[in-house]
């Protein structure tokens, strides 16, 4: 698996709320770029929307983005993580977790969910995500429509589920030179959670612009990277229901390997990388720079989520 993440071997996973849905596993089959999927779940994308993966596809490897990454880069989707269909159910425990990418998005579900049903500033409003579905090329989601692995992992409120497609680890994000560890797989369910947790807050209504440096949106995926760096501050410590914590040990490595996966998906970097010109009056998700600087924001915040308040910031950087 790589990394040094570990989990506590003798804890109880609970895999209710994790599900494989399977799915078309040929991409889009040519119909087009999906933006409107995060905009109808108000979740506004995923860890990486839809337009700024087409300048990734469009310059890496040419061609509309729906045809691009339906007949390469996704063509062998249609497995899990291990390279066959997966069985949450037998997702047991911590051990379990240590020896199967599949049971470690279990285990770090489970220790988001007793992260933040334990914040005083969310206990009034909490309950967890109703679901993890992992799919494989495309997915029918109850309130968001048709989406597919293009958007990348997303959250849809009107779901309030998390939606991944596994086969982003191996494509998109080594495609932006990334690394999928065990620490920056876990990055990638936090900053979605975060979004559970904003949907819960209500923060979603404050969306009104979509692209743009200051824009809304940006903020909006900033501060999920604040909730997710909040979260990695404390995994260690976070007690599951019988007072053991699930996460053993996470180390000074995979804090800078979740830095750099911060980086790595900033909307400067997306677009140097892809060839093109930076372009701030494109921007969903904000900069590297941004991006590092709220999850470091979020791992000193001390659990105050108002440190994470991005919406009232000056500067963003």
């Amino acid at each position: 698996m790589g990394g040094q993440m570990r989990f506590n071997a003798k804890a109880r996973l609970d895999a209710s709320r994790t599900q494989d849905v399977g799915g078309s596993g040929g991409g889009t089959g040519g119909g087009g770029f999906p933006i409107p999927i995060g905009k109808a779940g108000g979740g506004i994308g995923g860890l990486i929307v839809a337009v700024i993966i087409y300048l990734v596809v469009s310059n890496l490897g040419g061609g509309d983005a729906g045809g691009a990454l339906s007949d390469s880069a996704f063509a062998d989707s249609s497995v899990g993580l291990s390279g066959q269909a997966f069985d949450y159910a037998t997702c047991k425990t911590g051990e379990d977790a240590n020896n199967s990418d599949e049971c470690a998005l279990v285990a770090v579900e489970n220790s988001l969910t007793d992260y933040w049903k334990n914040q005083a500033q969310v206990a009034d409003v909490f309950q967890p995500e109703r679901a993890i579905r992992v799919f494989h090329g495309s997915v029918s989601t109850g309130g968001c429509g048709n989406a597919t692995t293009d958007v990348g992992p997303f959250y849809c409120s009107a779901d309030q589920t998390i939606y991944l497609d596994t086969a982003f680890y191996d494509t998109i994000f080594k495609q932006l030179g990334g690394t999928a560890t065990p620490f920056v797989r876990a990055y990638v369910i936090a900053h979605e959670y975060g979004h559970h947790i904003q949907d819960l807050l209500g923060t979603m209504s404050k969306v009104k612009t979509q692209q743009g440096k200051k824009s809304d949106s940006v903020r909006l995926e900033l501060q999920a990277d604040c909730y997710a760096g909040m979260w990695a501050h404390d995994a260690e410590t976070t007690p599951d229901a019988e007072g053991n914590a699930l996460i053993e040990d996470v180390t000074a490595d995979d804090i800078a390997q979740g830095i750099t996966a911060a980086k790595e998906v900033g909307d400067d970097y997306i677009q140097q990388r892809s060839g093109g010109a930076v372009n701030p009056d494109q921007w969903t998700h904000g900069s590297s720079a941004e991006r590092q600087h709220w999850f470091a924001t979020g791992m000193q915040a001390n659990d105050d989520i108002s440190a994470c308040d991005t919406f009232s910031a000056r500067s963003l950087d």
